[in-house]
C-alpha cells in the first residue's frame, strides 16, 4: 500500500492507495487537522498523532511526500511546511515506513501532463483516474491522492507491496 501525504500545519491530507485490477483503488482519504489556537508543538503532535493513526490501521510500505517549495513571497509557509514535513517523516520512522519524496511540479506534469496545472486540474485528473463521482475536497485531500497516485505510476512496486 502507498500512503500519499500533502503536509500542511492546518490540514494535512492524506490518502491510502491499493493496487486494484487493472488500475489503483483508493482506500481511505482524508485530511488531519490541527487546533490554530494550540501551540506549535501541540499541532505538530495532533498530526503525528492522526498520521500513526492512519499507519497503525493500513500498514502502509511506502509514504509518498510532497517536498517542500517557497516563494519569495511566503517564506513562513514553506516554513510551517518543513515543521509538518517533520513530524510526517518521525511517524513514518517509527513505523518503518520507506518515505519518497516528490516535487509539486513532478506530480502535476505525472498527472496533468502540465508542471503548471492548477488545484482544479490536478483535483480533476484525480476523479478520472479512479472514476470517482465527483472531485474530492478540500485540495488536500486530492493533493494527497495525486501524490500516491505519483509514486504508484512512476515506480512499478510488486502486488504485495501495495496490498494485493
Amino acid at each position: 500500500m502507498i500512503l500519499g501525504v500533502d503536509p500542511g500545519l492546518n490540514r494535512t491530507g492524506y490518502a491510502v492507495l491499493g493496487r486494484g485490477t487493472p488500475a489503483p483503488r483508493l482506500l481511505e482519504a482524508g485530511v488531519i487537522r490541527s487546533n490554530a489556537k494550540r501551540t506549535l508543538a501541540e499541532r505538530l503532535q495532533e498530526i503525528g498523532q492522526g498520521l500513526a493513526e492512519v499507519c497503525e490501521q493500513y500498514r502502509p510500505e511506502v509514504l509518498a511526500l510532497e517536498q517542500v517549495f517557497s516563494t519569495g513571497q511566503f517564506p513562513q509557509s514553506a516554513l510551517l511546511m518543513a515543521h509538518a514535513r517533520g513530524v510526517i517523516l518521525f511517524v513514518a520512522s517509527r513505523h518503518a515506513t520507506e518515505v519518497v519524496h516528490y516535487a509539486p511540479r513532478q506530480m502535476k506534469r505525472l498527472l496533468t501532463g502540465s508542471g503548471n496545472a492548477g488545484k482544479e486540474q490536478v483535483q480533476r485528473a484525480v476523479q478520472s483516474e479512479l472514476k470517482l463521482p465527483a472531485v474530492l475536497e478540500p485540495n488536500d485531500v486530492s493533493d494527497a491522492v495525486a501524490i500516491a497516485l505519483c509514486h504508484y505510476h512512476s515506480v512499478r512496486l510488486p502486488a504485495n507491496l501495495l496490498g494485493g
